[in-house]
């Protein structure tokens, strides 16, 4: 941006980002404030260091405008406390420094600091030093947010073709062998099918969602509909065999009339079979798995998976839905488990305006709760 201070143009970034200024001179303060305010910048002030720290720990800024020499605590013993924290070590750090010493200059880049500033100081520089600092942490910023976002989505595609894979292979193994029943032959096909069809249903929305388009054209979509006696049929058709082959009987209750919840029926889904593959892994001495639906708060209807498996305990409850926690012993013979599951689980049905939690089942076992909100379309 173009703007005139003191009969001058000075060229700016259009980038805003925030700044916290510490001078121990008021005048200083007030200078440096209003002049980066005029210039789009958002402003916090401190007088010493203890109060700029405190301004970091609450809310980080983009970049720290700070006073080499200060009573007290001085711009050596802040940057010092600033590298020390984690969350604020790779703040950008510019000192603004009456001293022309090159001692004391070399001593402030070791102390990590990224520029100085020399008082009395013009508009131009200060304005220029400040726009490059915080252009080059704000594009680190950003470039990072997408290393973030596109390693959480190999983790989420990873995790969640894991599942259908699983099943492919399981029935697979059946075909092969020689104790497979005829009648249940198009069964086992029709499961591998239907699992490189999920398998490739997830690849292809994972690509859409990657379209910012088509981010814009789901926004404005109308709700997604899934219908819960759809969704537990699908798991019935879907494991009920898996189940059967390692001892373990499905008992599944389905809801009087079709109910519609506000989510995609591939993603729930995704959500209710990595709830049934858990049970599958830590609760086979139970011997059994209950689904059903009901009535959840007001305008919201609820997904139940339980079992008389071991439960889990208190301590494990604590980071059950932590990414990368294992529950137990049954992950460690499993290179395909990445932890991963309840943590994405709850974060997909969250989303959608969801609720994921777990409790002890009465009599012993775990009981697992998907509560969705009704569509649109089951109130109308």
């Amino acid at each position: 941006m173009n703007s005139q201070f003191g009969g001058t143009v000075i060229v700016t970034a259009n980038n805003a980002g925030r700044i916290l200024v510490v001078d121990d001179q008021p005048a200083n303060l007030r200078v440096v404030s209003a002049l980066l305010s005029r210039h789009g910048y958002e402003v916090d002030n401190a007088a010493d260091g203890p109060t700029a720290l405190a301004l970091c720990e609450q809310r980080a800024p983009d970049l720290v405008l700070l006073d080499m020499m200060m009573p007290g605590m001085d711009g050596f013993g802040l940057i010092a406390q600033l590298k020390q924290r984690e969350t604020l070590l790779r703040i950008p750090v510019v000192f603004l420094t009456a001293a022309h010493d090159r001692d004391l200059l070399l001593r402030a880049f070791d102390a990590g600091a990224v520029d100085y500033v020399t008082k009395p100081f013009t508009p131009e520089e200060l304005l220029a030093r400040v726009s490059a600092h915080i252009g080059l942490k704000l594009t680190r910023d950003r470039l990072e947010r997408v290393a973030r976002e596109r390693q959480e989505l190999v983790n989420l595609v990873a995790h969640d073709l894991k599942n259908p894979l699983s099943s492919v292979l399981f029935a697979s193994d059946l075909l092969l062998s020689n104790g497979t029943r005829p009648e249940r032959v198009p069964h086992y096909l029709q499961m591998i099918r239907d699992s490189a069809d999920d398998a490739l249903g997830y690849i292809h929305r994972y690509l859409e969602m990657q379209s910012a388009a088509e981010r814009a054209r789901v926004l404005d979509d109308e709700p997604q509909a899934c219908g819960l006696r759809e969704a537990l049929q699908w798991l019935i058709r879907r494991y009920e065999i898996q189940l059967e082959a390692r001892g373990m009987r499905l008992d599944v209750r389905m809801p009087n009339d079709e109910v519609l919840v506000a989510i995609d029926g591939l993603v729930l889904r995704q959500v209710a079979e990595n709830l049934v593959t858990n049970a599958i892994k830590y609760a086979q001495s139970g011997g059994e798995l209950e689904l059903s639906a009901r009535n959840g708060a007001q305008g919201y209807w609820q997904l139940i998976a339980q079992d008389r498996g071991p439960g889990i305990s208190a301590h494990q409850q604590r980071d059950l839905f932590k990414p990368f926690v294992r529950l137990g012993d049954a992950d460690a013979g499993d290179p395909l488990s990445s932890g991963l599951g309840l943590s994405l689980a709850r974060q997909i049905v969250a989303n959608v305006g969801g609720h994921l939690w777990y409790e002890d089942r009465e009599g012993g076992g775990a009981r697992f709760i998907i509560e969705l909100p009704e569509a649109r379309s089951a109130q109308t």
